[in-house]
């Protein structure tokens, strides 16, 4: 144990504003704050049984969750609500983990009650601040939990409304780390710097059970503090010699944007930094090429650049790219991508798309690529369903056996079911050469006059009509009006560019992208103001929430200067 070998070397540390050290953790301190609030816990009757975890970023979550896992505490981390529908949403949490205890700060719960104190949602919650707990001399921590015990439920983004939690065992945590390490090892002198929430599996993986599990130190951001000004993530890996961090692809992106606007000039020297682990949303070349191409002259070794695969299914990690070499891109036929096979074009050939490769397994951990429909494993080269088993598929959704049983047991079909079971990703996707390619959704392909399109493609086409969209700023989706299947785009605009252009602008720029790159007219697009489309905490775009929100008319579309509403096609 770290406690043990270096109790008094710092394990985490707390960046005020992103910026400078506020709050630090050797590993005595959180050793001793963990066996505290464990044993706390334990003389409250919460050992065995869950509580949801309501922490803003910082290192009480640490110290909380570790005394949970001291205490076989199963807990289910939960964004600290900001808003009314946040707030129902965590009750529908507690509900779903059966507690309710809801374990948080003082702070929190002074702002939960001044802002929802009258929400019928939270009647019956127990509100419980860990950093004012009473010491207890003669409070015993429970026994340890056991490889299988639950440590976390992960719940899911919940763009349908209905969050589900994903059961992860201890035995799960540390395969999954493990692999994490053998791919992209910490020692020597390793560093981590996050900004990414810690409730969310990448956050929590890559802030705090990776660095916790090497031995090496973790600088901690909040996300707001990121958005902010995104220099500070590169500021920060500069000034601690930051060598591992992770981020979705839009991050990434931010960083080259705020780049070319000159807003990096303070970002220094890069060169320590070697992994900047690229993933939770489709990793996109273009997004990767400018960073590189912004960065090379701060030092970033494009060797770092490593695009990965995983899902809280899995703990997180599935697959990532080597972090020897640079990532590697394969210049594809749209068309064929369409009927399902990956073949090879020119990168200026028409209709060529780039597909970044999220690299291999390691140890345990297989891949395989599954016709959804036969559940016949398919050659290389085959876009279908990535299904995945190993060590670090976690056990299930807690209280939903017919969910668990089609997601986390399904078997191959014919002579080559081993008996094995396999988790079902709802990811489309390829094998080349071992290395995993990432196509879409599944359950999101639209499919128009026997052509299946990926919305992320259309996406893309979206976002670059119209200079000054922000990343991750559209949505596309059909809807069956009862006659047909419509095509329909949804992009939010800041009201900077409103003033400038106008929504009807927008508008026609982004139908005729999305018609001139991908041969189908759209039969609706939709401008709307920035922050009404719907995301995940991590960024991500939630579609079947657009589209839910769409459908029942709860978009306002957006309106130019003169008061006039954006036309729709």
């Amino acid at each position: 144990m770290h406690n043990e070998k270096q109790p008094d070397e710092t394990a985490y540390v707390f960046l005020r504003d992103g910026e400078e050290p506020h709050e630090t953790l050797t590993y005595r301190e959180l050793h001793e704050a963990a066996e505290l609030r464990a044993a706390a816990f334990g003389a409250a009757g919460l050992s065995g049984r869950s509580a949801v975890l309501l922490y803003p970023t910082g290192l009480e979550f640490i110290r909380t969750l570790l005394g949970c896992m001291y205490g076989r505490v199963a807990s289910a981390p939960v964004q600290a609500p900001r808003r009314r529908a946040e707030a129902e949403r965590l009750r529908r949490i507690a509900d779903d983990a059966g507690t309710t205890t809801v374990l948080t700060t003082t702070e929190v719960i002074r702002d939960l009650q001044e802002r929802f104190g009258d929400l019928p949602a939270l009647a019956g919650l127990t509100l419980l601040a860990t950093d004012a707990l009473p010491h207890d001399p003669d409070a015993v921590a429970p026994a340890p939990p056991g490889p299988e015990d639950t440590a976390l439920l992960q719940y899911t983004s919940g763009s349908t409304g209905d969050p589900k939690g994903v059961m992860v065992s201890h035995a799960n945590f540390l395969a999954n780390v493990v692999e994490t390490d053998e791919s992209w090892p910490c020692q020597p002198g390793g560093t981590v710097v996050n900004w990414l929430p810690l409730f969310h599996d990448m956050g929590m993986l890559m802030g705090i059970v990776l660095p916790l599990w090497a031995g090496i130190p973790s600088y901690l951001m909040s996300p707001d503090a990121f958005i902010r000004r995104p220099a500070r993530w590169l500021e920060a890996l500069a000034r601690f010699g930051g060598t591992h961090a992770a981020a979705p692809s839009f991050a990434y992106e931010l960083c080259a944007r705020a780049a070319a606007a000159g807003r990096t000039g303070s970002v220094g020297d890069l060169s320590r930094w070697r992994l900047a682990a690229n993933g939770a949303e489709p990793v996109r070349w273009s997004s990767m090429r400018s960073f590189i191409d912004a960065f090379t002259p701060h030092n970033f070794d494009p060797r770092a650049m490593c695009p990965g695969y995983g899902l809280a299914e899995n703990t997180l990690k599935a697959t990532g790219a080597a972090n020897d070499r640079e990532p590697t891109v394969r210049w594809l036929s749209a068309e064929a991508l369409r009927d399902g096979t990956a073949l090879p074009a020119g990168e200026h050939t028409d209709g060529a798309v780039p597909l970044v490769s999220s690299g291999g397994t390691v140890g345990r951990t297989r891949v395989r690529i599954v016709d959804p429909g036969s559940r016949r494993a398919l050659p290389d080269g085959r876009v279908g369903e990535i299904w995945v088993d190993g060590p670090c598929v976690a056990g299930g959704y807690l209280g939903r056996a017919a969910e668990t049983e089609e997601t986390f047991r399904a078997r191959l079909a014919g002579p080559e079911d081993s008996g094995a079971t396999h988790l079902r990703t709802g990811d489309l996707g390829f094998l080349h050469e071992g290395e995993l390619y990432v196509t879409g959704r599944l359950k999101d392909v639209i499919i128009r006059k026997g052509r299946n399109l990926y919305p992320q493609d259309l996406e893309l086409s979206a976002e670059a009509a119209v200079e000054g969209l922000h990343p991750n700023c559209a949505a596309a989706f059909s809807c069956d009006d009862g006659e047909r299947e419509r095509l329909v785009v949804v992009v939010e605009a800041d009201g900077r560019l409103l003033n400038s252009l106008g929504a009807e602008a927008v508008r026609q720029r982004v139908h005729d992208a999305v018609r001139e790159g991908h041969r189908i007219t759209p039969d609706d697009v939709l401008v709307v103001r920035r922050g009404a489309l719907p995301k995940t905490s991590s960024g991500k775009v939630q579609r079947r929430a657009c589209k839910r929100r769409y459908e029942n008319g709860e978009l306002p579309a957006a309106t130019t200067p003169a008061g006039t509403a954006a036309r729709r096609v």
